[in-house]
C-alpha cells in the first residue's frame, strides 16, 4: 500500500483558512483526511523543493504580497520559517530550482518575474532581482499590459522561463548570482494568452497552455542557446463548443508519452499523445472533472492517479490514469477544499 501526501493552495476570500493536506490512498483508491495545514491568505500556487523538506508558497498580507517558506515535517504538518512581502498584489506563481538555491515568483498584477535567494534555514531571502516586463497584447480586456503567470527554471536549471500572458511571449533568462538576465523572447500570436509551460521529460520539446485561446504550443527548445520555436499549435475546445473558456494547468508523465490539459468552462481534462520523434501532438480523449472550473489538476508521484481541483465547486476529484494508453476514469472519490487552486504532491509515499 502507498500513501502520498498532497497539498492544495486556495484562495481565502471565502471558506478557506489557507493551505490544506490531504492523502491518497492509492490501494483504495480513495482521496481522504482533509487538514489546514497552513494559515495564511491566499496561498493560490506552491511548490517542493526536490527533497521534500521545504514548501513554499505565494502569500498575501495586509493588503500586500509576496512568498513564504515553510519546513515539511516527517508527519507531513508545516512549520513557518519565513515571508518576503512587498507593496501591491501578491505573485501568482512559485517556482525553485533542483539545487535549492533560489525561488523565483511570477507576478500576475505587477507584471514582473523576482529572484530570491534561499538560506541555510532553507527560507526565502528578499528579493536579490526584480524584472518588470513592458507591452501589452490584442486584447484589450485581458492584455492592457504585462502579465507574467509562470516563471521556472529549465530542467538543466541554466535558465529561468517567464510566461506573459499579457504580451504573449515567452522571455528566456539566464540567472546568474540571482540577476536575471535576458537571453531570448518568442513572441506568440497575437490574443493566444499563454498561461502555463511543462518540459518534455526526456526530449528537446515544451508545451505550452494557452489560457485566452485555449491552444496547445508545442515548442522546440534548444537548451544551448535558450532558443524557443514553435512546431505547433493545437486546439484543446471541442469543435462545437461556444461558451467562455480559459485554459488552465498542463502536465506531462515521466515517459513523455503524453500531455494533459485543463479547461476552466468546458470544465474538462484533455489528453494527448505526443509523437516521440516530432513532439508534436494528437487529441485522444477528454474527461469531465466532476466539478466546475478546474483551475489546476496535477498527477501522483506513482503517476496512476490524476486530481483536479474544480475552484468554483470546491472539490478534488480523483481519476485512475492507464498508463499505457494515457486514458482517465474517474474512482468516484471526491474530497471537500474550498476554493482550490493548486494541488502538489510530495515526491516520496508517507
Amino acid at each position: 500500500m502507498s500513501i502520498y501526501r498532497g497539498f492544495a493552495g486556495t484562495y481565502t476570500n471565502g471558506d478557506s483558512e489557507g493551505i490544506y493536506s490531504f492523502i491518497l490512498d492509492t490501494d483504495r483508491q480513495m482521496l481522504d483526511r482533509t487538514e489546514l495545514a497552513a494559515r495564511l491568505d491566499n496561498p493560490t500556487y506552491l511548490t517542493f523543493s526536490e527533497d521534500d523538506r521545504r514548501l513554499y508558497s505565494v502569500i498575501k498580507k495586509d493588503g500586500s504580497g509576496g512568498v513564504a517558506a515553510f519546513a515539511v515535517t516527517p508527519e507531513g504538518r508545516l512549520k513557518i520559517l519565513d515571508e518576503q512581502i512587498s507593496k501591491g498584489a501578491p505573485p501568482c506563481y512559485v517556482g525553485v530550482d533542483r539545487e535549492n538555491h533560489h525561488l523565483l515568483s511570477a507576478n500576475y498584477h505587477k507584471g514582473t518575474v523576482a529572484v530570491y535567494p534561499i538560506g541555510e534555514n532553507r527560507g526565502a531571502g528578499p528579493a536579490s532581482d526584480v524584472v518588470h516586463h513592458q507591452g501589452s497584447g490584442a486584447d484589450r480586456s485581458r492584455q492592457e499590459g504585462p502579465h507574467v503567470h509562470f516563471a521556472d527554471y529549465t530542467p538543466d536549471g541554466r535558465f529561468v522561463v517567464a510566461i506573459d500572458l499579457g504580451t504573449d511571449t515567452l522571455t528566456t533568462y539566464q540567472e546568474a548570482k540571482g540577476k536575471l538576465i535576458r537571453q531570448d523572447v518568442l513572441a506568440f500570436k497575437p490574443g493566444t494568452g499563454p498561461r502555463h509551460l511543462a518540459f518534455h521529460p526526456k526530449a528537446p520539446f515544451a508545451y505550452v497552455m494557452s489560457e485566452i485561446s485555449s491552444e496547445v504550443i508545442v515548442l522546440r527548445f534548444d537548451a544551448a542557446s535558450g532558443h524557443f520555436s514553435v512546431l505547433q499549435t493545437i486546439r484543446a475546445l471541442p469543435a462545437a463548443f461556444r461558451g467562455h473558456n480559459q485554459g488552465s494547468a498542463i502536465r506531462i508523465p515521466a515517459d513523455g508519452r503524453f500531455v494533459y490539459v485543463s479547461n476552466r468552462g468546458d470544465n474538462s481534462i484533455v489528453l494527448f499523445g505526443a509523437d516521440k520523434e516530432s513532439g508534436t501532438l494528437t487529441l485522444l480523449d477528454r474527461v469531465s472533472t466532476g466539478g466546475e472550473w478546474p483551475r489546476d489538476f496535477a498527477l501522483d508521484p506513482s503517476e496512476r492517479f490524476l486530481i483536479a481541483a474544480n475552484q468554483n465547486t470546491g472539490s478534488l476529484v480523483l481519476f485512475t490514469r492507464d498508463p499505457e494508453t494515457g486514458r482517465l476514469a474517474a474512482t468516484g472519490s471526491k474530497l471537500a477544499v474550498p476554493d482550490p487552486v493548486c494541488v502538489k504532491f510530495l515526491h516520496a509515499p508517507r
